[in-house]
């Protein structure tokens, strides 16, 4: 059942009247968590007690972080236990998220754990398909890199004053809820409970806004992602025939396909939160149109960023302690932002150039401060386009590391980017017999997707205006007609299903 199909169509459909059908917060509660562990059973119904378990421990453990002091103790005594009392709660606070964190790291990097410490003898492929042994094979949870970060924050929430919950149902539902399970946005609890109402009311303007957000998150996927991944896939697939100006090619076309991938899959979510009246947190806002790295991680996967400087940079001190030491925490937090996402050390390259961008960026915000010419200069329209295409053409080549991990493979990418003539049959084979489209023609349609992407943003960021309902209403099922008609033959995963 994944996020667009017919049958999470009719999934959805079903949970959303049931919703509406029941009138009490007390049964809507049970009824999301039970239509979520449904939503779970279809897809990986294997690591069901698995997220049940996490559900249970970190509940409990909330309680735990919450238990009062005996105020009955003498005054004279009343600072030591204090300050007993709070040792207690960091020591479990750091079980908690250490929990948490190691259940991630043993799912997440199993295979290479696996592959240091066991003979090599059993680790040997089989012999006709070259695939691993079957034991071997350890998927990674669904949705787990997402359900531990917001355990944690919930957790580290708690410990700051946030009170825990007392009704495991409500959490359960929080934690399982459906939409947001896989990829999320990372929400937090307490934002998300707030809005499960004893009475609310349906609001017909979100649901139309939910619906648009479907449609349009399913055109973002199905009708673009998932055709400019044919061409990422072929040709980042033979790295050794592409030429220079095809590697440049498929880097452009994944840093759209990544985008419109995933801010696809959030779309979908938002709105099927948003006709059961729950608004979830945007995680996009068109980040390719940012002119610094800084306001490009405020406005790329926005719920990761905040998680990132609420839970890891701010602890580290953030920017109170000095230039020097900001700039390392910045790089120490896009490192272990580029190692969540795998234990290659293109994805740490990846994170280092992120770190290390935002540090220049810092260090040049301080230098611009003291020098008036400079400051005038980033503030007037040339200043601007140099800003926007330096942090562009920052993030885009980052994307190479991203998408090609290995050190063979964006090694060879590296040596391959300047002055390489494509081989003439990856040529034919690629660009004429499976796209049936021409180098001129791709860079076309690229160009086509980044005009669209800039007319909406001048629409919504610059004049400030929004496509009424009822137009809305009419291209919901134009969109959604489109995207199925017009889809690849074979969908792509989505890409940060394997985060």
């Amino acid at each position: 059942m994944i996020l667009p199909s017919i049958t999470y169509g009719l999934f959805l459909i079903s949970v959303v009247g049931l919703y509406w059908a029941v009138g009490r917060r007390s049964l809507r509660i049970p009824l999301l968590a039970i239509a979520s562990l449904v939503f779970y059973t279809s897809l990986q119904v294997e690591y069901v007690p698995l997220m049940l378990a996490l559900v249970v421990v970190n509940f409990f453990w909330g309680q735990v972080l919450v238990t009062p002091m005996d105020w009955r103790i003498p005054n004279e005594q009343w600072q030591v236990a204090e300050q007993g009392w709070n040792r207690r709660r960091r020591l479990l606070l750091g079980l908690g998220i250490g929990v948490n964190g190691l259940i991630l790291i043993a799912f997440k990097y199993a295979d290479t754990w696996l592959g240091w410490i066991l003979p090599q003898a059993w680790l040997t492929p089989d012999t006709i398909t070259g695939e691993p042994p079957g034991w071997l094979a350890i998927a990674l949870p669904l949705g787990l890199s997402f359900f531990t970060f917001e355990c944690i924050a919930y957790l580290v929430d708690v410990y700051r004053g946030a009170p825990a919950t007392g009704n495991f149902l409500e959490f359960t539902a929080y934690k399982l809820f459906f939409p947001k399970l896989i990829s999320g946005p990372i929400t937090r609890f307490h934002a998300f409970t707030h809005q499960l109402k004893d009475s609310p009311t349906l609001d017909w303007n979100w649901v139309v806004e939910g619906l648009w957000l479907i449609a349009v998150g399913s055109v973002k996927k199905l009708l673009i992602a998932d055709h400019i991944g044919v061409l990422v896939n072929l040709s980042l697939g033979n790295l050794e025939r592409a030429g220079s100006g095809d590697l440049w090619l498929a880097l452009f076309a994944y840093g759209f396909q990544l985008y419109l991938d995933f801010s696809g899959y959030v779309d979908i979510a938002r709105g099927s939160a948003l006709l059961m009246g729950i608004n979830l947190p945007q995680n996009f806002n068109f980040p390719y149109f940012t002119t610094s790295i800084a306001d490009f991680w405020r406005r790329w996967h926005m719920t990761l960023g905040d998680w990132l400087r609420n839970y890891l940079y701010f602890p580290l001190g953030g920017s109170r302690v000095g230039l020097a030491r900001t700039c390392l925490n910045l790089i120490f937090v896009m490192a272990i932002a580029g190692v969540w996402h795998g234990d290659t050390w293109g994805f740490l390259i990846w994170g280092g150039i992120h770190g290390l961008a935002l540090a220049i960026h810092r260090l040049n915000h301080g230098v611009t401060k003291r020098v008036p010419l400079l400051q005038g200069f980033w503030k007037n329209p040339l200043g601007i386009l140099v800003s926007w295409g330096l942090t562009q053409a920052v993030v885009f080549f980052s994307w190479l590391f991203f998408r090609l991990p290995e050190p063979r493979q964006y090694a060879l990418a590296l040596q391959k980017l300047w002055g390489v003539p494509s081989d003439a049959q990856f040529t034919q084979q690629v660009y004429g017999e499976s796209l049936g489209l021409s180098v001129p023609q791709l860079w076309g349609l690229l160009g086509l997707v980044a005009v669209a992407m800039g007319i909406a943003y001048g629409i919504q960021r610059g004049l400030k205006l929004q496509i009424s309902w009822p137009l809305k209403l009419l291209l919901v099922p134009l969109c959604l007609f489109a995207a199925w008609i017009l889809a690849p033959t074979e969908s792509l995963p989505y890409i940060y299903f394997e985060f």
